[in-house]
């Protein structure tokens, strides 16, 4: 049983663990280790999100006793179960949700316990969504063995408490994505494609595609791996073909260096089979992979570094190479308040002009011309 006094200290561990500036992989790893001390879980899923389309990618995640070859069936699960699905826990109070308190322990009620958890044993899942007004930044799955007890009030208490503290610097992490400029991964033009059947599996893919998902995850010895951001983007397809959500079918999601990517996902039917209505369910999935165009990029900064809806319009403006008096009669306020509101973005972005802010939201190294 968690008591105040550890759900006080683990709050107090987590502020520190906030204010280290480390990136999203470090901070997680933080976190998860100071939440082992007080709620006690046997395995976790941890995804960063797209903060408009809520679309997962960049998972951190210990799933021991599931093979690499399940990964497909066990996001596909998890995207088209609606029980204490990330997106509806947004609009909770707490952001959180225990498994068992919601099926009231009858868990063969979701999708995702009969057809993958179960068969590994697992007794409950506490899931967690860190999302603020400016977009969803991921959500967390802690999975509790049928050797244990379910996780209890307590242990939801605790992760309602840390999730506004988390949620900021996740936020912060990806702000921080953006200080230098986008460096290229790739020379030759034109995105990436793969085809997938409904199951998952990768059917066919452009012939350069290999070569860049290795940069994009990194392949063990003899062997290729297909980044999770891939099935995340399909899943969520087919969550949508299923009536279970309907955000976007696309994501973006930081390499390296500066540099973003977008996946998007859809239909794709061959000529010969194309009825007058046609089945999803015979045609194949198509994912693009490529990378994330100025426009895409500059709603994720406004939106990493917390901007306000003016802050925000004012950037938009920046980027079409509009002066201040240009953005003061478009914004109708004083070019004494458009230069207020732009040492306000300085102060958030750590820019020291317009050249820089513009350079680091757009991905380029020289700002448009005014």
């Amino acid at each position: 049983m968690t008591s105040t006094r550890d759900g006080d200290r683990v709050r107090a561990r987590i502020d520190v663990v906030a204010r280290q500036m480390l990136d999203s992989v470090a901070l997680r790893g933080a976190v998860l280790d100071v939440l082992h001390g007080v709620v006690d879980f046997d395995a976790y899923v941890w995804l960063l999100t797209d903060p408009v389309t809520t679309v997962g990618a960049a998972p951190l995640a210990h799933v021991p006793g599931v093979p690499l070859s399940e990964l497909p069936s066990l996001i596909r699960a998890k995207y088209s179960t609606q029980l204490n699905r990330w997106t509806a826990l947004m609009q909770t109070t707490s952001h959180v949700g225990l498994l068992g308190n919601a099926t009231r322990v009858d868990l063969a009620q979701t999708v995702m316990w009969r057809e993958m958890l179960g068969r590994h044993g697992i007794r409950d899942v506490a899931s967690t969504v860190f999302a603020d007004q400016f977009g969803c930044w991921g959500f967390l799955d802690l999975w509790r063995g049928d050797h244990r007890e379910p996780f209890g009030e307590s242990d939801a208490l605790i992760l309602a408490a840390i999730a506004p503290t988390v949620t900021t610097a996740l936020r912060e992490c990806q702000a921080r994505t953006f200080v230098e400029a986008a460096k290229p991964h790739r020379d030759d033009a034109g995105p990436v494609v793969l085809t997938l059947d409904d199951g998952l599996r990768i059917t066919s893919r452009t012939a350069a595609s290999q070569t860049w998902l290795d940069v994009l995850l990194a392949p063990g010895p003899g062997s290729h791996a297909v980044p999770a951001s891939v099935y995340n983007t399909a899943a969520q397809l087919l969550a949508i073909e299923d009536g279970v959500d309907d955000h976007p079918a696309s994501t973006r999601t930081h390499l390296s260096d500066g540099f973003w990517l977008t996946l998007r996902a859809a239909r794709i039917a061959s000529v010969a089979t194309q009825p007058t209505a046609p089945d999803p369910a015979a045609a194949g999935i198509v994912v693009t992979i490529e990378e994330t165009s100025p426009t895409e990029r500059l709603e994720l900064f406004a939106r990493a570094f917390a901007f306000t809806s003016r802050e925000n319009q004012l950037v938009g403006l920046l980027a079409t190479g509009a002066d201040t008096r240009m953005m003061a009669r478009q914004m109708a306020l004083s070019e004494h308040t458009v230069q207020d509101h732009l040492k306000s973005i300085f102060v958030k972005t750590g820019a020291r002009d317009r050249v820089t802010v513009l350079a680091r939201a757009l991905g380029t190294g020289l700002a448009p011309r005014t």
